[in-house]
């Protein structure tokens, strides 16, 4: 009941299809790399932070992009390209774009964290966007093509109801779980030692490549039938379940190679 009032909440703030992973996911996504945060790094955070934590900062982001002195940044939450590109080419138009995106301002947010002359204040910036970009490019859709905004435009039926592509995955197969943000991160939270070290290895490129080779199977899948039975969410549960983790995981790496 709690986590249905909180969506409630949250539709009537912000237009629904254009949160990343929801309220829910953004924070399974800091909960998980706040578990992983090595003493010097957790310390650091919390030193920037002050009373906020981790988890509940990682829609501040979303929050704030309709503000005039943020909405500049409402590119910065996906990346587009064309679909069917290999991963050479896709990498090179990626790391080639000029326009704002998503790849761009994670950089340059990690720049900003990293720079001895930044303010603490423009670091608490940096921080709150990184920690909130790196979950939004492990969402597929926001890692898809621009002519349908990401999914946005292309209107699927679920439980008998109309939604698009993009909600479906932003929020409508996390709350299949049922549960907090909390009981979801532990249930989650079970990397192999393998695994940690291979995620957190890959670079930026690699998630986005990731994410855009699921988003061109979900289109697939659509254009074939855009009316989703029962079946759908549990059969692509375990995709938003990695997403998620791997999100945890390599948000974690990147911080702790912030804060050495």
């Amino acid at each position: 009941m709690f986590k249905k009032c909180v969506a409630l909440v949250c539709f009537s703030v912000l237009p629904f299809s254009l949160m990343a992973w929801g309220v829910q996911g953004h924070r399974v996504v800091g909960k998980i790399a706040e578990n992983h945060l090595t003493k010097k790094a957790k310390d650091q955070v919390a030193a920037l932070l002050g009373s906020e934590r981790l988890p509940l900062v990682t829609t501040w982001a979303d929050e704030v992009r309709y503000s005039e002195e943020y909405e500049a940044t409402a590119p910065w939450h996906f990346i587009n390209t064309a679909l069917g590109l290999p991963f050479a080419e896709y990498t090179g138009v990626v790391t080639s774009m000029q326009e704002p995106n998503a790849y761009l301002a994670l950089n340059q947010n990690l720049q900003q964290l990293k720079d001895p002359k930044a303010t603490k204040e423009q670091k608490v910036v940096a921080l709150k966007f990184v920690i909130h970009i790196v979950g939004d490019v492990h969402q597929p859709m926001h890692v898809s093509r621009a002519e349908d905004k990401g999914g946005n435009a292309i209107t699927v039926k679920y439980q008998g109801k109309d939604t698009n592509l993009h909600s479906l995955w932003d929020s409508g197969l996390l709350d299949y779980e049922g549960m907090t943000y909390s009981e979801l991160a532990v249930l989650l939270d079970r990397p192999t030692p393998l695994q940690v070290q291979q995620w957190q290895k890959d670079g930026i490129t690699q998630w986005l490549w990731e994410s855009y080779s699921i988003s061109q199977q979900l289109y697939a899948e659509t254009a074939q039938n855009a009316t989703f039975d029962y079946k759908y969410v549990p059969g692509h549960l375990p995709t938003v379940e990695d997403r998620l983790l791997q999100a945890g995981i390599r948000l974690a790496g990147l911080l702790n190679g912030v804060f050495v």
